[in-house]
């Protein structure tokens, strides 16, 4: 097994984004410390890459809490190693018409996609600051540059993550760290995707037609693309879509 290059740490890493990015940092030699409310549920991506000769870890952890996020980062520095890429990517993507959206849904979607942004990215920023060297990934939407009918906590939840990805880059670009968002203007060829596409039309996946939707493997390439650009030709934020894609 080859020298990892430091540890990439993944939270609000589920089935498709983020596992498709952990496959991917895996790759490029990282050890991968995939996060998630319940780290049971990365099981099988554990044991595939284990099988493939790549150093992993899983824990559970509600990004929503200050005190788990700051474990976890203490936790992943004292005994796995420095962390050198960090990916937050959790968000609850709630469709609701206006006057059925209560402030507990409002507050919580505000909570999962911003606040514990907020969180995550403070606590990467601590152990990256020190070493001058690091890069830190968010994970946008089309909600964060677009409110959409239906979509009033969704978006200024998204819009506030873009902001603290903003703030963050041009504090911490001079201190050599990297902050990326990702703009996802798309469906996920995911499971989850591909339910309610069924739910909603009752198109089966394997109708799908082919690049309607952004595969997971493009958006982990994204990621990996701007983690090894050079520090004079810094992307802070890209958008990815498929060619099809009304924009």
């Amino acid at each position: 097994m080859a020298e990892s290059r430091g540890v990439a740490i993944l939270v609000g890493a589920g089935n498709a984004i983020g596992a498709a990015v952990a496959r991917r940092f895996a790759k490029g030699g990282y050890t991968v410390c995939i996060c998630r409310r319940d780290a049971v549920k990365s099981q099988g991506l554990v044991d595939e890459l284990t099988a493939a000769g790549h150093p992993v870890h899983a824990f559970s952890v509600d990004a929503r809490q200050e005190a788990d996020v700051q474990e976890l980062f203490s936790d992943v520095e004292s005994n796995i190693g420095p962390i050198e890429v960090c990916l937050f990517n959790a968000g609850s993507n709630v469709n609701k018409p206006l006057v059925e959206t209560t402030e507990k849904l409002f507050f919580k979607a505000w909570e999962l996609a911003c606040y514990a942004g907020f969180l995550v990215g403070r606590e990467a920023a601590r152990v990256m600051v020190p070493r001058r060297r690091g890069t830190i990934l968010f994970t946008g939407a089309t909600a964060s540059v677009r409110g959409g009918q239906g979509f009033a906590a969704f978006s200024s939840a998204k819009f506030g993550l873009r902001a603290v990805a903003q703030a963050m880059a041009r504090e911490l670009g001079p201190k050599n760290i990297h902050v990326v968002h990702l703009i996802i203007d798309a469906g996920v060829d995911s499971e989850a995707i591909h339910q309610r596409m069924k739910a909603a039309k009752g198109i089966e996946a394997s109708e799908i037609p082919p690049d309607i939707l952004t595969k997971t493997s493009s958006i982990a390439e994204a990621y990996w693309f701007a983690h090894q650009q050079s520090r004079d030709g810094w992307t802070h934020e890209l958008d990815l879509r498929p060619s099809v894609e009304k924009w």
